[in-house]
């Protein structure tokens, strides 16, 4: 779970690819660094991001079966909400509890 920033989207074949700065982590499972790549399993715009937006993301992360890719995917169902300080705040709270 993250809260970033939309930078860039690029359709990549049958993908969606967006360049996110990451601006807070609040639960990690996995190493983010201050630019990410975030992949979405489609070219339609679901769940919709806009190029500027700050959005708070929680996203997983995928490797392939020959452990060749190793990349952060938003599924077309995944959380993806307009960031506000409330949001924050609640994700916060449900981190130091889990």
């Amino acid at each position: 779970v993250f809260h970033g920033r939309i930078l860039a989207r690029r359709l990549v074949g049958r993908e969606t690819r967006y360049e996110v700065e990451v601006k807070a982590r609040y639960r990690q499972r996995f190493p983010l660094v201050a630019r990410e790549y975030l992949w979405v399993p489609n070219t339609c715009g679901c769940p919709p991001l806009r190029e500027g937006g700050e959005y708070l993301l929680m996203a997983r992360r995928h490797v392939n079966h020959e452990h060749t890719l190793n990349r952060i995917l938003l599924q077309d169902d995944g959380y993806a909400r307009p960031w506000t300080p409330r949001e924050a705040r609640l994700v916060r709270e449900a981190a130091r509890r889990c």
